[in-house]
């Protein structure tokens, strides 16, 4: 996420190329804007008006900085850590750590949004193996020592 400060600069660097002549289309994609934004922040600049961002819209998020990198270690410990019979991450385990640490709830695709969007997880599923697996013919069959 870019902050407030980076985007008030950008804003002002692009107004600043357009007064020395750079081209638009240069800046809009070196930026990666519209050409409509520059104008707008042109005309904005030239009329002494501020080129700072506005606060985001919408609905704050739930999780803060700060709980989710608390989020974060916890999940580093390991499901088992948390009273699981093994180390998978599910979004149903991870939602009952945040409810249990935090008291927010949230359903599984919030938890999977919050994991993807914000902690930057990926999804690994765990490989199957067979349930008659025999680790030592592996072994041998790959080490090429023919059967006795």
């Amino acid at each position: 996420m870019v902050s407030e400060n980076a985007l008030e600069f950008r804003r002002r660097r692009a107004v600043e190329l357009m007064k020395q002549g750079e081209s638009r289309e240069t800046i809009s994609r070196i930026l990666g804007v519209c050409r409509h934004s520059l104008n707008v922040w042109l005309q904005k600049a030239e009329a002494g008006e501020s080129l700072k961002s506005k606060p985001g819209s919408g609905r704050p998020r739930r999780l803060n900085e700060q709980q989710l990198a608390k989020l974060e270690e916890l999940l580093k410990k390991g499901a088992t850590a948390h009273g699981w019979e093994n180390d998978i991450w599910t979004t149903g385990r991870v939602g009952e750590v945040i409810k249990r640490n935090f008291a927010i709830g949230f359903c599984r695709s919030g938890v999977w949004h919050v994991l993807h969007d914000y902690l930057h997880w990926s999804s690994i599923r765990p490989a199957k193996q067979a349930a008659k697996r025999d680790d030592a013919e592996i072994s041998r069959w790959i080490r090429g020592i023919p059967e006795d």
